[in-house]
């Protein structure tokens, strides 16, 4: 990923969160971090990982959002002016209660969004959306991932122009016009079985 993307590619941390386990001693808290990976060109990625430290924890989650980059599938709202800069149609992802929609928008909308989708879909490429989202946002990791889902959907869309192109054979009867067409040939006599 490095290779193909190394320079281009900015990270930020979303969030980090401590989550606790309850063991005989007491509570062993741990970090869990948020991050995402994105070039602002139609790449995106997301890592959570879980460590005791917090720096081993981002470390560890700009890996696996290195790791996890998906193509970002751009379009246009109306015409097909200018640079792609928008959803291609409506999508949605969702992750536990939180469903997000994103809707295409005309160009100078900007996203409309709440913070943590902001980051994710400027980093995705995306200059103009609009968002729609039900369920409990602020379980900040959810909204994250249920966003990063419905722009991985973008490309799992087929839309008129990524179909092949049909080739229509002749319908049988008018491929063998002449034939049907010509002198009732006779029936052939069969051989004799005996």
């Amino acid at each position: 990923v490095d290779f193909f993307l190394g320079p281009s590619l900015k990270d930020e941390v979303m969030k980090i969160m401590p989550v606790q386990k309850q063991t005989s001693a007491g509570q062993r808290t741990r970090f869990k971090a948020f991050v995402a990976v994105g070039d602002e060109n139609g790449h995106i990625g997301l890592g959570v990982k879980c460590a005791k430290e917090v720096a081993t924890a981002i470390r560890g989650a700009i890996i696996a959002a290195k790791l996890s980059i998906v193509p970002v599938r751009r379009g246009y709202w109306g015409n097909k002016i200018g640079k792609v800069h928008t959803v291609p149609t409506k999508v949605h992802g969702k992750c536990g209660s939180v469903a997000v929609r994103l809707i295409p928008a005309p160009k100078g909308a900007g996203i409309v969004a709440a913070g943590a989708p902001k980051k994710i879909l400027k980093m995705a490429g995306i200059e103009d959306v609009y968002t729609c989202s039900t369920g409990t946002t602020k379980t900040m990791g959810n909204f994250i991932k249920a966003t990063f889902e419905a722009v991985k959907a973008t490309y799992t869309f087929l839309t008129p122009e990524l179909w092949k192109d049909t080739r229509f054979g002749k319908v049988p009867y008018q491929e063998h016009t002449d034939f049907l067409a010509g002198p009732a040939a006779p029936a052939k006599e069969l051989p004799s079985m005996y």
